[in-house]
C-alpha cells in the first residue's frame, strides 16, 4: 500500500493530507470552504484514490491561504507517492464534459513541475471563491509534485467548468500514478 500522510502548519494554517493512490475513492474533506471541499471530493472519487484532507486556516482574512497550502501539502503527497517514478504508468489524460462545460487534462508524472492553464470563468467568483484561486491551486500542487499540466476548460457554467476541470485532473493523476506491474521508470533518462 503506497500510503502517505503530510502535514503542514504555519502562522496561517494547518493542513493534513492522507492520500491513497491505491484506493477506492473514499474521500473525506473539510477545508472550511465547502464548494472547494466538493471539488477536491469530486477530484479524488473519480480517479479512484483515498483522500481525507482537514485544514484550519485564516478564513478570516479570505480563503487563498487555506486553498494555496492545500495545494501545496498535497503535491508534497503526490511527490512521495511517486517517489522515484518506478512502477507508475507516468502519463496520462482525461476529458470530462458536464452539460455545456468540457474539461481536458494532460498529465506527467515525471518530476517536471509546470501548468499550463486554458480557460477563463465568467464571473470574478465561483460560489464565494475567487475564480482565479484555481489556477494558483493547482499551480502549487502541480510544483510541489513535479508535474506537467495541461489543463483546459470551456463552457457557460463557471460550477459546470470548475467540475468538469477537477474531475479530469483526479482521472488523470489517478491512472498516471497507477502501477504498471513491472518497476521500471518510464523515462529515457532512466530516472525523473
Amino acid at each position: 500500500m503506497r500510503v502517505v500522510d503530510v502535514k503542514r502548519e504555519t502562522k496561517e494554517t494547518k493542513i493534513v493530507v492522507k492520500l491513497n493512490p491505491d484506493g477506492k475513492g473514499t474521500v473525506k474533506v473539510d477545508s472550511g470552504v465547502p464548494f472547494f471541499d466538493h471539488m477536491l471530493t469530486a477530484m479524488a472519487r473519480h480517479g479512484g484514490f483515498d483522500l481525507t484532507c482537514t485544514a484550519k486556516g485564516d478564513l478570516h482574512v479570505d480563503c487563498h491561504h487555506t486553498i494555496e497550502d492545500i495545494g501545496i501539502v498535497l503535491g508534497d503527497a503526490v511527490k512521495q507517492v511517486i517517489g522515484e517514478g518506478r512502477g507508475i504508468r507516468r502519463f496520462a489524460h482525461a476529458v470530462i464534459p458536464m452539460d455545456e462545460s468540457l474539461g481536458e487534462v494532460a498529465l506527467d508524472c515525471g518530476g517536471r513541475g509546470y501548468l499550463v492553464w486554458k480557460g477563463t470563468f465568467g464571473n470574478k467568483f465561483v460560489s464565494t471563491i475567487p475564480a482565479d484561486i484555481f489556477e494558483h491551486f493547482f499551480y502549487s500542487l502541480c510544483t510541489r509534485a513535479g508535474i506537467t499540466a495541461h489543463i483546459t476548460f470551456s463552457g457557460k457554467n463557471d460550477h459546470h467548468q470548475c467540475e468538469a476541470a477537477f474531475k479530469a485532473f483526479g482521472i488523470a493523476l489517478g491512472q498516471a500514478l497507477a502501477l504498471t506491474g513491472d518497476k521500471t521508470v518510464r523515462s529515457t533518462k532512466g530516472k525523473f
